[in-house]
């Protein structure tokens, strides 16, 4: 009952935040939908409709990733020099040409071409999206505001791959569709986004990356923070795996997502609020690494069947909730509330960076049984030590 409240309690502050805030986080729920109606389908249209090679399809899926996350610092400099507006702009329209030219081509150079600007489009609106929420939410209203943004998110993430394969089963008309959905987003967000300046228009665009990279006790948390990223990817890498040894195929791995989306769904706002009232951030996110070392430690015990997936997923999933709101509130702190969009990128991309270093050695190391299970828990393990620590010497007081 009491969560219950709770969370119309937090829904009910949805009304009290910045109309451009709710502008962002209701317009969350379409970009996702958009772009999973076309994200899950992409290997197999590679390799069933043009006819690639395994490593070609891994080739082009990776570049589509790290366009997308090697380029967020980009999307950060610019929204911190033009103002969000015209940056989020941008990103709509680059991410429209990819989808288009996914869809409409049979040529591999254009499909690749069209895999990097969907990935290039969502590192210019990302960190404008999550840059203007901090700052239009303000210290007070950050942590809900961004719970609101993940359950939305998750909700387009459930959302488009149903679509994409329930209704529009044709690749092409998927990606088709996809453009015009971010086409019809576009539109809105030119008509009702309010065109702010940039903070720093009337400053050098290098200086951006200057200040970040003097931060030291920020570079310290983006390198622990990374810990999340290189975690929850292994959801694509090694849950699969254990699912293979536990039942000879990976049957469950669908309805292992289905189970992490809802508990994000009804669960993030609840679980952000409680957290924030009897932790605060800093040692909410510090328990959210935790539980996701629990995660990976969970699954090196000698549990029957499908106990250890799902304790995986379930453990995940909680520290992802606790963590992530909770850090987005804090970055703030660590930037001094200067250059956001610079901060947020450079954080995307630090974990980026670590994600295609690790799952190459995480990949290496899944054959070793139970003592694999471990060493992926040392990630999110050092994540907690190092935020643990700098809990301890303030580094996010005000």
């Amino acid at each position: 009952m009491n969560e219950a409240v709770t969370r119309r309690q937090t829904v009910a502050r949805f009304g009290e935040l910045p109309p451009m805030v709710r502008l962002l986080i209701s317009t969350q729920l379409l970009f996702n939908i958009g772009f999973f109606m076309v994200l899950p389908y992409l290997a197999g249209h590679l390799v069933d409709d043009l006819a690639l090679a395994g490593w070609l399809v891994g080739l082009v899926l990776g570049l589509r990733t790290f366009s997308q996350q090697g380029m967020f610092l980009v999307g950060g400099l610019l929204t911190d020099r033009l103002g969000a507006k015209p940056v989020i702009l941008a990103g709509i329209g680059v991410r429209v040409a990819g989808f288009v030219l996914l869809g409409a081509s049979p040529d591999l150079a254009w499909v690749v071409v069209g895999a990097v600007l969907t990935g290039a489009g969502g590192a210019l609106f990302s960190p404008a999206v999550e840059a203007s929420v901090a700052r239009e939410a303000g210290p007070e209203q950050r942590t809900t505001a961004f719970a609101l943004l993940a359950v939305c998110g998750e909700v387009g993430a459930v959302t488009g791959p149903l679509l994409g394969a329930l209704v529009l089963k044709d690749f092409e008309v998927a990606c088709l569709s996809a453009a015009g959905l971010f086409a019809l987003i576009g539109a809105g967000h030119a008509r009702f986004l309010p065109r702010l300046p940039g903070e720093h228009r009337s400053e050098p665009l290098l200086d951006g990356w200057l200040e970040v990279l003097r931060n030291r006790v920020f570079l310290v948390f983006a390198v622990a923070y990374s810990g999340y990223l290189v975690s929850y990817n292994q959801l694509y890498l090694a849950l699969p795996t254990e699912l293979r040894a536990a039942t000879g195929n990976e049957a469950a791995l669908g309805w292992l997502f289905a189970l992490a989306s809802v508990i994000v769904v009804f669960g993030q706002v609840p679980v952000t609020v409680l957290a924030r009232r009897l932790l605060g951030p800093a040692k909410s996110v510090v328990a959210g690494f935790g539980l996701m070392a629990a995660a990976f430690a969970v699954v090196a015990l000698p549990l029957p069947g499908l106990v250890p997936a799902v304790s995986m997923v379930v453990l995940l999933t909680l520290g992802q909730m606790l963590a992530v709101p909770s850090a987005q509130e804090l970055l703030p702190r660590l930037a001094g509330e200067r250059r956001l969009g610079a901060y947020f990128g450079f954080l995307a991309s630090v974990g980026g960076v670590a994600v295609l270093v690790c799952s190459t050695a995480g990949g290496a190391v899944l054959g070793l049984g139970p003592v694999a299970w471990l060493l992926l828990a040392l990630a999110p393990l050092g994540g907690a030590v190092v935020l643990a620590v700098l809990v301890t010497r303030g580094a996010f007081a005000r």
